[in-house]
């Protein structure tokens, strides 16, 4: 990190010795991406983690959804290290390589599955425009349902914060990785 660098653990207060030591026990096993920024104010990183874990490992949707809207979202942000960390996890959740290259290059990826293809119309839609025309919302709430629909809004809103944490506190990528997003 260029800005917000990890604090040291030395120079950390009990209450963010107690926020890493939660983080890194949880699902995600370690301490990164935005969190070494947000921990700053323990609380904020303790909360921001909490949701996090939520919109990742607790929705109704597959995880094939779930990473494609945070891959959506992570394009529309520009955000090398969210798109980084999630496109092996969309790959591993069963998204397809041809439909993660198109997201990656900004295109209208092909072939997909019917949620997909409603997911994607929704998010993009949602990113360009801050909002979703009564078609879109129509058909992404008959294809996937209300629930779904909650839970993609909160995963999109949540993945925009993560992605301006990123992007403003310049995480790099690991070293000799190259840029995925242009």
């Amino acid at each position: 990190m260029a800005r917000l660098t990890p604090i040291p653990p030395e120079k950390m207060t009990e209450a963010q010795r107690q926020v890493v030591a939660e983080i890194a026990s949880g699902p995600r096993g370690r301490v990164g991406g935005p969190f070494p920024a947000l921990l700053r104010n323990p609380e904020l990183a303790a909360r921001a983690a909490h949701l996090g874990e939520l919109l990742r490992f607790g929705t109704s949707l597959p995880p094939r959804l779930s990473e494609m809207a945070i891959l959506v979202t992570a394009r529309a942000w520009k955000a090398q290290y969210e798109w980084f960390a999630h496109a092996p996890l969309a790959r591993k959740g069963g998204l397809s390589d041809a439909v993660i290259e198109a997201i990656r290059t900004g295109q209208s990826p092909i072939g997909m599955q019917e949620d997909e293809t409603a997911l994607h119309a929704f998010c993009v839609e949602l990113h360009a425009t801050h909002g979703v025309s009564d078609a879109t919302y129509k058909h992404a709430l008959d294809v996937l349902g209300e629930v779904a629909l909650a839970e993609i809004l909160a995963i999109s809103g949540y993945y925009v914060m993560v992605s301006m944490v990123l992007n403003t506190a310049e995480v790099p990528l690991p070293e000799g990785e190259p840029l995925p997003l242009d």
